[in-house]
Parts: structure tokens; sequence; C-alpha cells
């Protein structure tokens, strides 16, 4: 009964959904404020509606109720309840519900909290994003039903992939999600700006919030995934090019083109074209990266494995709303005016360089990722464009970005004097020239590039705090002045440090592990021991064990250095009962220094083991970078002129007049 209250709640979902499409919509062609309220109500019926739908299939997976197709096709009754609750998500139908009442539950907080919006924007946005979730509302019920039964109910179910039970994949999806559906918003008010013909600082504020908070959940959810490939997958990286990562990793990089852009029009009025143009094709990259996921043309660890058809449903939804917000933005791009003028020399001009290099980032990254399939399609051929490419392409065009990003927060608006903001960032120079030259002492023999870059992310990560002590006058006034100047500081502003900062972490951490890691395959024997970077580990052997749903066979390794104790690391080989895989759990002893990492391989016939063992210097820098990353964005969100958004006049009342 509870699943056919579900399935009735999405169709029931899907209906008003249409009334949310078509109702506000024409309520504010005709200027009419009830059909324009409408919206509101039908917003938050749609969230309802679709939660009730997404909790009866929770329910369905954590009862193990095999009598739904779904839940029989991707759950075990062996599972523990954390992964029979990231299964309802952990697969293509309930990924897509999920999908959805995210893009539902943003359209809600715009009727909840938009009170500050005109009332025909706020209801042509509503409009707007009711139709996204109307054609993918139409998508689950006609080719993704998680709701169909089957008959007679198998005794139990088939299982979830095991690389997908893990807590890092638990919370990773749903972040993700919330990263390509929050940018909906973008587009929803970029859409809705272009029919009202309304584009103006007030709007730039408006969208900022949303699309930060979209760029901070993409942001982390990014690096969850990095985070799970690094240790669950057993290869020792974090970061391949995948296609399916780049189908994340492109909506970031025009996001935070966006997220900039947005800036420039909110202070100057400028760059009204770009901002506008960028909203629509970031969301656009979204349902790009949905359509590679859940076509079939990718074989990806990442991608769902689904029939063509469901592709071309998507391909469908991804052309229409490109092509429908493309179409719109000729139309009315004669009526962009750019607003101020600026010189090349400015924080605008600094932003403006910022965006360019983004957005030429993000094609190398869209070719790459899309030049393999078209040939494929053309006449057959299959090739693969892997690192190399991107490094050659991706890597030079970052370099001069992260050379500017210092610089950019310390010019000033329309007009800059460049020698002036220099002498500001001149201890961020001194201490990235110390961080070169202990770079080279400590790897003098090479590869000769790497503390180059070190020392960019140094000065990344160093100018960022000088544009800060810059503001609160550090040195210049008594240390309690510059705290309170701090404490007082706008929280945009801490957040752009912050963000900027983890940047530069991060910088450092991809240097470091990719220029400087160790690797050692090999065969060990119980009682042998290897030495890698420093560190000594002897191999004790192979335990067999058995986990709620697997068995495994952990290795155990004793780590020295210099003959002292460090650890001990248990690398296990598993092999789950439903569905019957193998997979590997790498051992990880992680310092701020690097990571040592193992990953026990099969056993030989003569007892030895394949093991393969590494050292990722300053790994851990990539992913606690992404976190400051994420932290500033949340400081930012919270500053008070985003959360109120653009400042309203108030009305002017009878003016009373003083009697004689």
């Amino acid at each position: 009964m509870i699943i056919e209250i579900g399935h009735f709640a999405l169709i029931l979902a899907l209906l008003v959904a249409v009334a949310q499409t078509v109702v506000p919509a024409w309520g504010a062609h005709v200027r009419d404020a009830r059909l324009m309220a409408f919206g509101e109500s039908a917003a938050i019926a749609q969230v309802a509606l679709i939660l009730v739908s997404f909790l009866a299939l929770t329910h369905a997976y954590v009862t193990s109720d095999f009598s739904v197709a779904n839940v029989a096709a991707n759950s075990h009754s062996t599972k523990p309840l954390i992964y029979r609750i990231s299964g309802v998500w952990g697969n293509h139908e309930g990924s897509m519900l999920l999908w959805v009442l995210i893009l539902a539950v943003f359209g809600a907080f715009v009727a909840l909290f938009g009170n500050n919006l005109p009332a025909t924007l706020k209801a042509n946005v509503l409009s707007v994003q009711s139709s996204i979730a109307l054609a993918f509302l139409l998508f689950i019920l006609l080719t993704s039903n998680p709701f169909e039964r089957l008959d007679p109910a198998p005794f139990d179910g088939n299982g979830l992939n095991p690389i997908l039970q893990d807590p890092a994949l638990a919370f990773h999806p749903p972040f993700l999600y919330m990263g390509y559906v929050g940018f909906s918003m973008a587009f929803s008010f970029a859409i809705a700006a272009l029919i009202e013909g309304r584009t103006d600082a007030a709007w730039a504020r408006w969208v900022r919030p949303w699309t930060l908070l979209a760029w901070m959940c993409l942001t982390i959810g990014i690096a969850m995934g990095s985070w799970w490939a690094y240790y669950e997958l057993g290869w020792g990286g974090w970061w391949f090019w995948d296609p399916v990562e780049n189908a994340s990793f492109m909506p970031w990089l025009a996001g935070t083109a966006l997220l900039h852009s947005a800036i420039v029009m909110e202070k100057r009025e400028a760059l009204k074209v770009w901002t506008i143009l960028l909203a629509i094709l970031t969301f656009s990259l979204s349902l790009m990266g949905t359509f590679l996921v859940r076509s079939g043309v990718l074989s990806s660890v990442h991608s769902f494995a689904v029939d063509p058809e469901r592709g071309v449903f998507v391909l469908a939804i991804m052309l229409l709303f490109t092509g429908g917000g493309l179409a719109l933005f000729a139309y009315r791009a004669r009526e962009l005016q750019q607003g101020g003028i600026f010189s090349p020399i400015s924080r605008e001009g600094a932003l403006v360089l910022n965006n360019v290099l983004l957005t030429i980032a993000c094609v190398t990254v869209l070719v790459g990722t899309l030049y393999p399939l078209a040939l494929e399609a053309i006449n057959g051929a299959k090739i693969s464009v892997g690192p190399p490419y991107f490094n050659m392409t991706f890597v030079p065009l970052m370099i001069p970005l992260l050379l500017a990003l210092p610089l950019g927060p310390l010019l000033a608006w329309k007009r800059a004097d460049i020698a002036a903001a220099m002498e500001r960032l001149i201890a961020a120079v001194l201490i990235a020239a110390v961080v070169l030259v202990v770079s080279f002492a400590i790897a003098w023999r090479g590869p000769w590039l790497a503390p180059f870059c070190i020392a960019i992310g140094a000065w990344v990560m160093f100018g960022a705090l000088s544009e800060t002590a810059f503001r609160i006058k550090l040195g210049k006034v008594p240390l309690s002045e510059s705290m309170r100047r701090l404490v007082n500081l706008p929280r945009a502003s801490i957040g752009t440090m912050l963000a900027h900062f983890g940047v530069g972490m991060m910088v450092i951490g991809i240097v470091g592990t990719s220029a400087y890691k160790s690797e050692e395959i090999l065969l060990m024997r119980p009682g042998e021991s290897k030495e890698i970077a420093g560190y000594t580990l002897t191999f004790r052997g192979g335990a067999p064990s058995n986990g709620p749903n697997y068995t495994e066979t952990i290795g155990v390794f004793d780590v020295t250095r210099d003959g002292a104790p460090v650890t001990r690391l248990e690398p296990s080989k598993r092999l789950y009962n439903a569905p019957p895989q193998p997979t590997s759990e790498a051992g990880i002893y992680a310092a701020w220094s690097g990571d040592l990492y193992a990953v026990l391989g099969d056993q030989q016939p003569d007892g030895a083991f394949a093991v393969r063992l590494y050292f990722h210097p300053m790994v851990r820098w990539i992913w606690f970078g992404a976190l400051v990353m994420f932290f500033g964005g949340a400081v930012s969100l919270s500053d008070r002129r985003l959360r109120v958004g653009a400042p309203q006049r108030a009305p002017r009342g009878p003016v009373s007049v003083p009697a004689e």
C-alpha cells in the first residue's frame, strides 16, 4: 500500500508541476496577483508530494520489500542499514527521484524565502523551475518508474554494487545533485529575467546566493567523489579525467565563472550578457552530465548502466532547455546593455580575465570529453583522450589564472594601480620565493617545474591572507583595532579569502602528490620487507575474515621508520555475497607530509601476494583545500547582504504638514 501511495504521489506531483508551470507565468503576463501567488502554494505542494514518494521508496529499501523491482535489483537483506538507505539513490530510478526532489526543494525555498523578489519575477522563476521538474517527472514516470512491482516477488535481492557500499558514496551523490540542480535556480532566474527584460544589479544580487549554494555543494560533492575513488578503488590515484568526472567538473568551472561574473554585475552593472549566458550554459552542462551518466554512451565506474532510449529522453530535455534558453537569450541580447565602462587594469578587468580563462578551460575539458564520443558515432573509431591531453591543455590555462588570483581583490573598481596592489602583496611574494627555494632544496633532482607550481600555490594562499591583512590594517594599527576591523569585515570578504586560500592548498596538494609520489608493485611473502619513502613495511601474511555481507582476506603490514614502529596497515581483498564481486580496500596511513598507501592483490600459487605500495606526498591538502573552499562559501552565504537580497526602497507615506 505504501508503494502505491508513493506512486500516486508522484503522479499528483506531475499534475501540480503542470499547473505551476502554466498558472504563475500567465499571472505574471496579465499582472494578476492571485495567479502569481498560486505558484508559491504549488511549489510547496509539489515538494511535499515528491517527498512522500521518496520516503515511500526509502521505506521499501529499509524493509527489504523485494516485490518492488527497483529494490530487488539494487538491495539485499544482508546489507547494513546505511547502505540500504543509500541504495535508494545508488541506482538510476532512485537517483532520478532524489534529483527531482532536490529540484522541487529549491523551488519551494524560493516560494518560502523569496519575499523580497518582485512578484512577477518570482512567479516566472517558479514557473521555469517547475517546467524543469515537469520534464523530469515525465521522464521518471514514462521510462524510469521506481515503483514497478514484481509478481511473484523474489526471496532476496541482487544487492548493490559493492564499490558503492561505502560511507562516502552515501553522501557524495546528494551533494553532487544539489550542485547540479542548484544551478537550475540560476537558469530559472536568467530565463525569468529574459522574459521580463529586466537584468540589473538587483537581479545579480538575487541570483548570487543560489549560485553560491550550488557551487558549494558541487565543490564538496566532487571532493567526496575524489576521496572515495582514492581509497575505495585501490588504484592509488585521486583523479583520472574520467568522462563522468569531467561531467561534474565542467559545471563547476562554468559555475565559478558565473559566480564571479555576478559579482561584477552586482557592483557595476557590467557583464550582463556574459552573466546571463553563463547562467544558461552552466545548467546546460549539468544536464549534459546527466545525459552522459544515464544514456549508456559511456562505460565508467561512475555511470549508470541504462538503455539508450532513456538517454534519448534526457537528450531531448537537454536540447529543449538549452536550445530554448539560448533562443530566448538571442532574442533579448540586443536589449542587454553592458553597463559601466572600466579599465583593463581594474577589479572588473581581473574578474573578466578570470572568467575568460575558466571558460576556455571548460571548453578544453568539453572537447576532450566529447571528441571520442563524436568520433565513435561518426566512423566507429574508438580512441581514448586521457591525462596527457588534459595536462597539456588545462594546466597552462590555470597557471596565469592562479598568478592573477591574489591581485584581483586588491584592485580598485573601474580603474586601479597594479603597482600599488603588488606592494600590498610583497609579503606573499617573499613567502612564495622562500617556498620555491625550499622546494628546490628538498627535491633538487626534479621534476624542475614542480617547485615553481608549489610556490604558486603558496602565492595564492598568502596572497589571500595579505588582502585581508590590508583590509584590517594589520601592523599599521594596534592589534585590538585590527581584530575589531576583522570582526566587522563583510562575511563575503572573509569567505572569498578562505575560498582562495583553499584553492592554494589544493594546488600544493595536487602538485606535491603528482610530482613526488613513489610507487612499488611487487610480490611479497610473509616475513619479507620493502622500503618506500623512508618507511619500511614488513608483510606478516594474510588472514581470512567475514563481514556482514562479504568475506575477505586481510593483509597485515607492520610499518617502521628508522627502526621505530609507526603503524600497522591492514588492506584487504573482499568478495561480496550479492552480487558476487571482488573489491580492494586500501590500507592508508595518513599524515600531513603524505599518505602511505598499501593495496593487497591476489595470492599466488607459491603463497606470495601481489602488493602495490604508494607514497603520496601532501595528498591530504587536496581535500582539506576543498573543505576550506566549501567553508569559505558558507561564510559568504551567511553575509547579510546575500541573505536579504537587494535592498528595497521604503514606500513614501503621506507628508504631514504641521499646523501653524
